[in-house]
């Protein structure tokens, strides 16, 4: 894995016809670089969220934000002209906007690449919805063995880690590389490089081996909920195992409880026994995926800071020339594409068929895309790095 190359690429100007319209953003412009967006106090403080509160649940109602999060399923095809993905026309004409304001990273290859001349870049992915399909049994969502090919091709030039809601041991047994870096429960159990840095200092980052047997840093810095998370794990297995489709799946520092299979009549079922549950617990706090409900700790601490940490494990945090680009399709990693917006500092690329709102900048339509994405990055690397020789 390329940390610290030094080679400066040789880069081609995007497309004056496409530039115009899909690959303007204002924070795309060269920019002068103010800093991380956490320094190392915040960084390494991880402070308690107010407890007692049950995220967008009490406030605007529980089955609204189930049904909220989780759209109906379109049948999407794809519009041969323009490259996007439409049901019908209003929907294409949709999505197109849409695309004016987060364009395509494809269509706009050559503006990132000419953007990182100069620069390291560190690639964080999400897992589901990004690398593997969404599927109906969580436990089956595998990523391709072509997927698999370019995420291990990329992370030979370039630092790359997974920052997924699944646990990190899960997340490693789908993907099974031993070339990347993995921080599982949404960034809350991070096992990433050995490093003198105030990181390794943290009371909750300890040094481990991997499973290789190779010296690293475990981070947990929720590791004094394990206790209650494992007791509302069994409090949920037993108060959903007679509703039809409800699958409980532990992901070591959160909970999450799938309602995909479940009748749309029986979510609020669901909900209500989720809820009732966590009225014993105000240190745990509810959020919503897409037909998932997460049971999580009361923390500051999400995929964004996860972001952060990583790159200051990395020796990459506070540096000119590195460009971080996030690639996430879930609620929770807006959190990684506010930190990169806010701090001016890289790239969140949200992986989405239909119109959302995000802090990305990019959007790619769905893995399939991603892995273009990754085999693009690839082929510019190694032509820059041959260009040199």
């Amino acid at each position: 894995m390329d940390l610290k190359s030094n080679h400066t690429p040789v880069l081609t100007d995007s497309a004056p016809v496409t530039k115009s319209r899909l690959c303007v953003h204002s924070s795309l412009l060269p920019y002068t670089h103010s800093g991380a967006a956490f320094t190392h106090g915040m960084l390494l403080t991880i402070p308690r969220k107010k407890t007692g509160i049950l995220e967008d649940v009490r406030s605007s109602g529980w089955l609204d934000a189930m049904k909220s999060s989780s759209p109906p399923a379109r049948k999407i095809t794809k519009d041969v002209s323009h490259g996007f993905a439409s049901s019908d026309s209003d929907t294409a004409g949709a999505y197109f906007s849409w695309l004016l304001k987060y364009p395509s990273a494809l269509t706009c290859f050559d503006q990132i690449t000419n953007f990182a001349k100069g620069k390291r870049i560190a690639l964080f992915m999400d897992y589901d919805g990004t690398l593997s399909p969404i599927v109906d049994n969580p436990d089956c969502a595998f990523m391709s063995d072509n997927m698999r090919a370019s995420v291990k091709k990329v992370a030979e030039y370039f630092p790359t880690a997974i920052i997924s809601g699944r646990s990190r041991d899960k997340v490693y047994k789908f993907v099974g590389l031993t070339e990347l870096y993995y921080a599982g429960s949404h960034g809350m159990d991070i096992i990433g490089p050995v490093r003198q840095s105030e990181s390794d200092n943290h009371p909750n980052c300890i040094r481990s081996t991997d499973k290789q047997g190779k010296e690293v840093n475990l981070f947990q810095p929720a590791a004094e909920f394990l206790p209650m998370i494992n007791e509302v794990l069994k409090s949920l297995d037993e108060c959903t195992k007679d509703i039809k489709g409800a699958k409980v799946e532990n992901n070591k520092f959160c909970v999450s409880v799938h309602y995909r299979n479940v009748d749309e009549k029986y979510w609020d079922v669901v909900g209500q026994r989720v809820h009732d549950v966590l009225k014993g617990y105000p240190r745990l706090r509810l959020t919503h995926g897409r037909k998932v409900l997460e049971i999580r700790p009361v923390i500051n601490w999400d995929k964004g800071k996860a972001v952060t940490f990583l790159l200051e494990s990395l020796g990459l945090n506070n540096c000119d020339d590195v460009l971080p680009i996030y690639i996430g399709d879930d609620r929770t990693d807006e959190d990684a594409f506010k930190v990169l917006r806010e701090g001016n500092k890289g790239y969140g690329i949200l992986v989405s068929s239909s119109p959302k709102e995000s802090n990305a900048i990019y959007s790619l339509r769905d893995p399939s895309e991603v892995m273009e994405f990754l085999k693009s990055l690839v082929l510019w690397k190694s032509s820059c790095l041959k260009s040199l020789i």
